[in-house]
């Protein structure tokens, strides 16, 4: 299926063919990588992070969780950044330049290392610099970010960590520093047991992991809701994005791109081309043109927050129309209300519905819905 929705952002001076660039990861780990990712229909593109020395990467270091998720031991470039600027970069650059996207270099961790490396990106022709935050101490988040700013005259974005506290005050710290930010990173530290061999999986010293993929995608779009509702300057949403809808999501929390690293090492680099399309087709569907379109609409709509319910004011109620009598809206209730037997319609005893809304999330027919009592009967 093809549509003329417009899927081009404006973002930091740079045209990104679509919304969807490759987030820093064992996806982006070589030159040749960054270039599948451009073969693969990626908007932009993204080289994984380097630091001042090459990472000593614990093997084995990554794992599946679920279906959508990893577990990782994962660090910084296990590349040396000489490697990087001998050979990587220009293979990266290249690609970048033959399908005419803009190239963002990730670089750690420390004031030191940035002022180091970041002015050699800039004269390399980098468009754009992304650095990593680790940091809890204010001043040291202060101090990178400065350093950064200093060395260098091209855009720099901000990747902010989930363990760092409220990301929304880090974003206003940093604000006067950087040009944009990205959230999240992966989570952690997390324990994955395999119980047949009583070991883990992964070769970090304790057998700890970082999660990434769909199981943090709602931190990752509360993060983004949560920096955009202080800054005006663009956000890229990271974390989980496995579909088109998860773009849309992440859009309308208020980012300006979002990245994609799990869902491309799980499923392989055509994944940035598909997401793409799967956006597009979303958003023809829905009547819109182009995908600023739904960019900020949650965030302009909850940016100050909505009035809090605490009173059972609602029910559950059944679209008798959809309803296939499948039961699993009585599996879920816990509260008796709802009563399915097999082969029925689904019904309500409204007087023991407390509106908790479970059963309109689980329900696969969209047969139920929330409605105020008085219109329910």
């Amino acid at each position: 299926m093809t549509t003329n929705t417009n899927l081009s952002v404006q973002v930091l001076g740079h045209t990104f063919r679509n919304p969807i660039i490759p987030a820093a990861g064992p996806n982006v780990g070589s030159g040749a990588m960054v270039r599948r990712a451009a073969e693969g229909g990626a908007g932009g593109l993204l080289a994984k992070t380097i630091s001042s020395i090459a990472a000593p990467v614990p093997h084995p270091n990554m794992v599946r969780m679920g279906k959508d998720s990893l577990l990782n031991t994962e660090l910084w470039s296990e590349l040396s950044p000489e490697t990087w600027f001998e050979r990587e970069y220009d293979i990266a650059l290249a690609a970048a330049r033959e399908y005419q996207l803009p190239l963002i270099a990730s670089i750690g961790y420390t004031a030191e290392d940035l002022a180091m490396l970041s002015p050699r990106l800039e004269e390399m022709g980098i468009d754009i610099i992304e650095f990593s935050i680790h940091y809890l101490d204010t001043q040291r988040l202060i101090d990178t970010a400065r350093a950064l700013r200093n060395a260098v005259s091209v855009p720099i974005v901000a990747k902010l960590s989930p363990h760092a506290g409220d990301l929304g005050e880090i974003a206003r710290v940093l604000d006067p520093y950087v040009d944009g930010f990205a959230c999240i990173n992966s989570f952690g530290p997390t324990l994955m047991i395999d119980i047949e061999r009583g070991e883990s999986p992964l070769g970090s010293q304790y057998g700890y992991g970082w999660l990434s993929g769909s199981a943090i995608k709602p931190l990752a779009v509360r993060s983004v809701f949560e920096v955009a509702r202080v800054t005006d300057k663009p956000v890229i949403g990271v974390g989980g994005v496995t579909h088109g809808e998860d773009v849309i999501e992440f859009f309308m929390a208020g980012a300006s791109l979002v990245g994609v690293c799990t869902a491309a090492i799980l499923k392989g680099s055509t994944i940035y081309g598909k997401i793409a399309a799967e956006t597009a087709q979303w958003l023809d569907a829905h009547g819109y043109q182009s995908i600023e379109e739904v960019k900020g609409l949650y965030l302009e709509k909850y940016k100050q927050g909505q009035r809090v319910v605490t009173t059972v004011e609602q029910t559950a109620w059944v679209n008798e129309s959809r309803c296939k009598a499948c039961n699993v809206c009585e599996k879920v209730c816990q509260f008796s209300a709802l009563h399915a037997p097999p082969k029925q319609i689904a019904r309500v005893e409204i007087e023991h519905c407390a509106a908790c809304g479970l059963c309109v999330s689980v329900c696969p027919f969209n047969a139920l819905e929330m409605r105020q009592r008085e219109n329910a009967v």
